[in-house]
Order: C-alpha cells, then structure tokens, then sequence
C-alpha cells in the first residue's frame, strides 16, 4: 500500500454528478497495516485495522467523502431525534411468594 500526497486523487474524484444522482459504489481496497502489518481491507483506501486499532486519516481515501445534502438516507429536515419514550411508573409490583422474611 503506497502514501498518496495529500491532493492527489484520480481524474474525475472530485467531480460532483448531478445534484440528486446517485453516488458511485465504493470500492474495496486493500492494503497492511502500518502499526502491526495485518491484512486489511477498506473502502476507497481508508482503513481501520480490527487486531490493533490503527485508524488511517479520511483524506488519504481515493475519492472525496459525500457531503450531507448528497446522503440519500438523510432525513429531509436535517438531523431527527427519537421520540421521547414514557418515563417509568413508580409503582412497585408486590414480590411473588409472599411477603419478604415470612
């Protein structure tokens, strides 16, 4: 696995298809790890190594990450939270067998 300088990426990496149109399939890359050489596979040249935990940087990918309004599973209004569940009832359910120390 060979060190891209920063800025270096393959024709057409950057550009941008129409607004709406769907994003090209990732590739899986493959490459070692540089802290304890396992065999590692990733997509677009960033990876993350399962046995040490070595993370490269996402600028060393072969193609720019997609922007947040290009995400086809983003929520139309931005980001959402779930709904609130019930808070829990007070009430204490009497133990079966009896009471306790009986």
């Amino acid at each position: 696995m060979s060190r891209r300088p920063h800025g270096a990426h393959p024709p057409d990496a950057h550009a941008n298809p129409q607004p709406g149109a769907p994003l090209p399939a990732p590739e899986l890359t493959e490459g070692q790890c540089r802290r304890c050489g396992t065999h590692i596979a990733g997509l677009d040249g960033r990876y993350a190594c399962g046995v040490c935990g070595w993370v490269n940087d996402h600028s060393e990918g072969h193609r720019r990450l997609p922007r947040a309004d290009e995400d086809p599973d983003r929520p139309p209004s931005g980001r959402r939270h779930p709904p609130r569940l019930p808070a829990p009832q007070s009430q204490q359910q009497p133990q079966p067998g009896g009471e306790p120390g009986a």
